[in-house]
């Protein structure tokens, strides 16, 4: 009669070993605060600190943008505000035909490097 022999248990790779980076929230839209929270632990900044460059990075960013200038975030994307053309329209549920006037809108040009990323 031959005995079983008990599993032998898995060794650490090097990846287990080494320290976790920091953890990103797997949320669906993740909230300022938790934002400022990720920024002060990847940076070494307090929260406080972190929070002032934050507020500071986008408010240049939406004076640039009010500006008409456009904002490249290297690796993401570009931003830029866009005039639209007044066009012709129908109001959905009445199929009431409208005129859509000329206005501004927020366009999004994403990178190409981030955009592979994405994709694999």
């Amino acid at each position: 009669m031959t005995t079983a022999k008990p599993a032998k248990k898995p060794s650490k790779t090097a990846a287990q070993a080494a320290p976790a980076p920091v953890a990103t929230p797997k949320l669906e839209k993740i909230a300022k605060a938790e934002l400022i929270d990720l920024i002060a632990q990847k940076t070494d900044l307090s929260k406080k600190r972190a929070g002032d460059a934050f507020d500071a990075a986008l408010e240049v960013i939406v004076e640039t943008l009010k500006a008409r200038g456009k904002v490249g975030l290297p690796s993401f994307g570009t931003l830029e505000v866009r005039e639209t053309k007044a066009r012709n329209g129908v109001r959905p549920g009445t199929s009431e035909k409208i005129e859509i006037p000329a206005g501004k809108k927020l366009a999004f040009k994403i990178a190409s490097d981030f955009k592979m990323g994405l994709q694999g």
